[in-house]
């Protein structure tokens, strides 16, 4: 009895002090009347109208207290708040009513504002749960024709619906100026219209005219996605109060954010050359990715700025000084944006906490909704590791993957933009592709021109299409395998290059069922071989970085002259200089040895350094002399260790937890795994597998690695033998190939060049 009145005197006590400092805020800030707005939001409160740098308090519900300065736009945002009542904020001598910070659980508290009114066409502002206004342009199927080239025919438009004008709608969503009313930046609305669908392009939190800060795929993004979602599927013009999802890249992962959240009237998602990770493209083995990864987080902290001449997306300037009230007022909180570049520096190691929910591979599972999902291997933005997704999505099991080789474009190649096509017309527009079909086959040679700036691509015969009824549509689209891989893509065509594959194969999983490991041994004189000789010996190479160019490419990285998307490319992929790598490759092939998934390198390294960044390059060696590249792989080798509880035989995955760090040991071998990225390749009879082993950089289009460990240049030993076998590792399929070896240049996203032997440089000494 005792212990229970000590401990109420306490949380007495403990009451009466919160109630005093409660008290003398109040005091302190007498309860005018508020200049300024402040308002709830999930896990925030944000506050727009403020002097600029005027101190601001944030009272927490217990009586504690946050103090910062308003931005040079009068804006302020106080993140990673508890949920609760009983907020408050006071500046200046004004006080907000109390506020109310909610929870990022996926339903709104109350779905009243999905009863607002939204246009059917043109530019326009939709109101989230926390009152937050985002730029959205809608465009109907009509806007097809304004969007083409000028002097581009156009080709015969599908007939709407009957009804009242309700069409099928599709949400394309992500930072990129989507809602510029001059056209969707980066976005892929046009092909949709084309399809006969209306899009609705959503410019993110912070972006543009969207109001609101930016931060990289902040749950507050997956919520507004879901808020899009709902609003749009009570349109009066939306066909079955139903919407998909489309969209490459920036607008392919969106989805996948979003649909983890199963907002209610979500018909489907179709997400296009996407990642599987953020430290996959950002971090591969624990290296910066200086190239792209780092050069598209400047791009978005350029864009979160406050539009202006200087920052911010120009088309949101525009409106502005075109008297776009309220683009201008959202500028607000622009200048609340994370310092993405900040964040990037700041998690160089995997934190659970931090990472995971950056990484659609920890929560695909909870997405219900039919997926129909396209990556390739050689993705010179995203990488090649999205294929670990297709095993993970658990929640649905209709759903449906289409991996090739090739650039970040070729997602809507013709194989696969059939079966997106398909996949939209069953699942969102609710109608048999036949429709719709003649539409697409007309246009598809435009799309092609401009995508990818190839003349004369054409769509290939696709039985789905042919199907004269939506239910007999549908049931033979749902009787196709999960999983399809194209190979050879750029062998198919008339002409090399052009975007169509060699040939096919379908499987009902992924990894694919039947896979077998293959080894192959490091051997003295560059030699692979499927067992480790007893003779011990070892290689040695200079570690330098810089020996090669950055990339494998210069200019246009899209689809403009000798750009990277076109037919073929002019690559620059150099040769490594005498003495800065080692090479291995195996003898003629007997028979062709098709390879469907990741793999690794497992080599025994001994570093005159405590560190050393390392890459593996996988390349094709054919009988005419000429080399493919394939895939790569990277390792920061004081990062080496592997997280057991993820690795998969074929698919190692390191720890990358700063706690696992461990410098390589002094004057001794140690073992270390170089993860490789997925393919889907087939190595034809007669030609041989290589394997090099180098400092980073060269072997990519835009990754580039110019951080890398150490910062002075290192010896590297390799070591082979049958107590340390060195060894390459590929995932090995039975694939029946009838076609021959493909043009050279001409697969779509893998370098060719003039094979040269390299001759490795023999260690003095091993021990």
């Amino acid at each position: 009895m005792c212990d229970i009145l000590a401990r109420c005197v306490l949380e007495f006590c403990a009451m009466a002090r919160i109630a005093l400092v409660a008290a003398l805020i109040t005091l302190a800030f007498p309860a005018a009347a508020s200049a300024f707005d402040a308002h709830g939001s999930a896990r925030q409160v944000y506050v727009t109208g403020l002097t600029p740098g005027a101190p601001t308090v944030l009272i927490k519900p217990g009586g504690r207290t946050v103090t910062r300065a308003a931005d040079p736009q009068g804006g302020l945002l106080f993140r990673n708040l508890k949920p609760a009542s009983g907020y408050q904020v006071r500046s200046g001598g004004a006080a907000s009513p109390p506020l109310t910070v909610i929870s990022d659980q996926a339903a709104p508290p109350d779905a009243g504002v999905y009863g607002q009114s939204i246009p059917s066409d043109g530019y326009g502002y939709l109101t989230t749960r926390d009152g937050t206004r985002l730029a959205i342009n809608v465009h109907p199927p009509q806007d097809v024709a304004d969007a083409l080239p000028v002097g581009v025919p156009l080709p015969p438009l599908p007939k709407l619906p009957d009804g009242v004008g309700a069409t099928p709608t599709l949400i394309e969503y992500s930072g990129y100026g989507y809602a510029d009313p001059a056209g969707p930046q980066s976005g892929i609305a046009v092909i949709a219209n084309l399809m006969g669908f209306t899009v609705v392009d959503v410019n993110m939190r912070g972006t543009g005219c969207s109001g609101g800060a930016f931060d990289f795929f902040e749950p507050l993004q997956g919520l507004d996605g879901y808020d899009v979602v709902e609003t749009i599927a009570r349109q009066p013009w939306v066909a079955h109060h139903k919407v998909g999802m489309m969209g490459i890249s920036y607008g392919g992962i969106s989805q996948l954010f979003t649909a983890q959240l199963r907002p209610p009237s979500l018909a489907a998602i179709s997400p296009l050359s996407v990642i599987d990770n953020t430290q996959t493209t950002l971090y591969p083995g624990g290296i910066l990715n200086t190239g792209f990864a780092v050069n598209w987080a400047k791009e978005r902290v350029h864009d979160a700025q406050p539009a202006s001449a200087s920052g911010g997306q120009p088309w949101a300037n525009k409106r502005i000084q075109e008297g776009d009230a309220t683009c201008k007022a959202n500028q607000a909180l622009h200048g609340q944006a994370v310092d993405l570049l900040a964040k990037v520096r700041a998690n160089n190691h995997y934190v659970p906490k931090v990472a995971d929910p950056l990484a659609p591979v920890t929560f695909v599972n909870k997405i219900n909704v039919p997926t129909y999902m396209a990556c390739q291997w050689t993705d010179e933005q995203t990488g090649g590791h999205c294929p670990t997704l297709a095993e993970h999505f658990g929640g649905t099991s209709r759903k449906w993957f289409t991996f090739t080789n090739g650039t970040h474009v070729d997602s809507l190649d013709p194989e696969t933009f059939n079966r997106w096509f398909d996949f939209l017309e069953l699942y969102v527009a609710r109608e048999a592709p036949s429709t719709k079909a003649a539409t697409i086959r007309a246009g598809a040679p435009v799309v092609y021109k401009e995508a990818m700036g190839i003349d004369g691509v054409t769509l290939p015969r696709d039985p789905i299409q042919e199907q004269p009824t939506y239910a007999g549509a549908l049931a033979a689209f749902e009787q196709l395998p999960p999983i399809r891989v194209l190979f050879d893509n750029g062998a198919g065509g008339s002409s090399p290059g052009h975007p169509l594959p060699g040939f096919e194969q379908s499987y009902s999983r992924f990894p694919v069922p039947g896979t077998r490991g293959q080894k192959w041994y490091l051997r003295k004189s560059g030699g692979l071989g499927k067992k480790p000789k007893a003779k011990r010996g070892a290689d040695v190479f200079r570690w330098n970085p810089h020996a090669r160019p950055l990339t494998d490419f210069t200019g246009d990285t899209a689809a403009g002259e000798n750009g990277l998307w076109t037919a073929t490319p002019p690559y620059r992929w150099a040769q490594n200089p005498a003495g800065t790598a080692a090479s291995y490759v195996t003898a003629k092939l007997r028979a062709t040895t098709t390879v469907i998934g990741a793999g690794a390198v497992h080599a025994w390294i001994r570093s005159s350094t405590r560190n050393a960044d390392l890459q593996a390059t996988i390349s094709e060696v054919r009988p005419d002399g000429k080399e493919t590249f394939v895939q790569g792989g990277w390792l920061r080798a004081n990062e080496r260790k592997l997280d057991r509880r993820k690795s998969r035989k074929f698919e190692p995955v390191l720890s990358l937890r700063k706690r696992d760090v461990k410098p390589l040991p002094r004057k001794r071998f140690v073992k270390v795994t170089i993860p490789l990225y997925y393919q889907g390749h087939a190595y034809r009879s007669g030609s041989r597998i290589r394997v090099t082993l180098s400092a980073p950089n060269g072997d990519q289009p835009i990754w580039a690695f110019a951080e890398t460990s150490p910062a002075k240049r290192a010896k590297i030993e390799i070591a082979r033998s049958k107590r340390k076998a060195s060894n390459l590792l590929l995932p090995v399929v039975a694939v029946p190939v009838s076609t021959g070896l493909p043009p050279c240049p001409g697969l779509r996203g893998e370098p060719c060049r003039t094979y040269k032997r390299y001759e490795n440089r023999a260690a003095v000494r091993m021990r």
